[in-house]
């Protein structure tokens, strides 16, 4: 039963591979069993080239059974078609085309299941990269509240310097009417003066102009500083939303970059291992002497090439008798007196006709 399944994918014909020896059907048994477990593998590979995609099993399952049985197909129509010839250079270039069609399905074949045995080195890359896309990702988003932020910065220590600037002023004013009063300035005179009182009063005048800047300005450095905390929520809250896409960036492209990444050998030898599986059929087929399988095979489409030839100079030599045949018989049918004569009455009873139709006529119009 395995057997005869192993040969169904192969591609041979069974009828004529029945006749043939055992040896002769165990190659084939080889070679059909070497495109079904490439269909198997390349199931595996595009199950899983599909799950790191939609990270859905159920989808990807069915995808990867697809993806097999085309490989399968494409893999037995490739083996069936090479035909064994006497020359190994027009073998060669018979199987050259679907040789480099076995490549492109060993690359597309393999490259999955590279992700999933490098898996833990992909994921180590892909952390790096995340990270640095974090970083640069809170740099971006810095870059456009940082002005604003910095601006109002700037204004509070605008409001903070006219207030320390009008603290400087009263205490020098606070100094002048002391030091007045002690008589070690202005007048010299020691006591409360009328020079005194009036630079009291500009001191006074002075510190309660600072009391009300102190107030006005503090309201508005509380509503600046409200301000940048909101921006800055802001800002956490933007670096919040675009973390999950940061997070999520593990995708099937990503994957395959980050394999680009890494050492290229251990991957060159993957690749390598499935060509030689995709292409041993082919190759068993090239390098194999034409068997009894082959000559059989040759004999039998010989045979039907030969038929098909007959039947259609048979056909061509028909219809040029058919032609000749008919052209003597319509010729001799033309000469015959009663077939004159019958057409001539014919023709003469037409034309009566004609002619009593167009006279109707044209009495009618008169």
């Amino acid at each position: 039963m395995l057997k005869k399944f192993f040969i169904t994918c192969s591609g041979a014909d069974k009828n004529i591979l029945e006749n043939c020896a055992n040896g002769e059907q165990n190659k084939y048994v080889g070679i059909g069993a070497t495109v079904f477990f490439t269909a198997v593998m390349a199931t595996i590979a595009g199950s899983y080239a599909l799950f790191t995609v939609f990270d859905n099993i159920y989808a990807a399952i069915a995808f990867g059974v697809i993806w097999g049985l085309l490989i399968f197909n494409l893999d037995r129509f490739i083996v069936s078609t090479i035909k064994k010839t006497d020359s190994k250079f027009k073998e060669f270039l018979q199987a050259s085309p679907r040789i480099i069609l076995a490549i492109i399905i060993a690359i597309v074949i393999s490259k999955p299941l590279e992700l999933k045995l490098f898996e833990k080195e992909i994921n180590n890359v892909l952390l790096t990269e995340k990270n640095q896309m974090t970083l640069d990702n809170k740099t971006q988003i810095a870059e456009q509240f940082t002005p604003e932020i910095e601006s109002i910065n700037s204004e509070i220590a605008v409001l903070k310097q006219e207030i320390t600037s009008k603290e400087n002023e009263t205490n020098i004013l606070y100094e002048t009417y002391i030091a007045e009063a002690e008589g070690r300035k202005g007048t010299k005179k020691l006591g409360k003066g009328p020079v005194y009182e009036e630079k009291r009063a500009k001191h006074d005048d002075s510190l309660a102009a600072l009391n009300q800047l102190k107030k006005d300005n503090s309201e508005k450095i509380k509503q600046k500083e409200s301000a940048i905390v909101s921006l800055i929520e802001k800002q956490k809250l933007t670096e919040i939303k675009s973390q999950p896409i940061i997070s999520n960036f593990d995708g099937l492209m990503a994957r395959i970059d980050a394999l680009g990444k890494l050492p290229w050998l251990p991957s060159f030898f993957i690749f390598l291992l499935f060509l030689a599986i995709e292409t041993s059929p082919i190759i068993a087929k090239l390098l194999a002497q034409k068997g009894e399988y082959d000559f059989k095979l040759e004999d039998y489409e010989t045979a039907i090439k030969t038929l098909v030839k007959q039947q259609v100079q048979q056909r061509e030599q028909m219809l040029k008798a058919d032609i000749v045949i008919d052209n003597k018989v319509y010729k001799d049918i033309s000469e015959e007196e009663d077939l004159y004569n019958y057409k001539q009455k014919i023709a003469r009873d037409l034309m009566k006709l004609q002619a009593d139709s167009f006279y109707k006529k044209q009495q009618k119009m008169l």
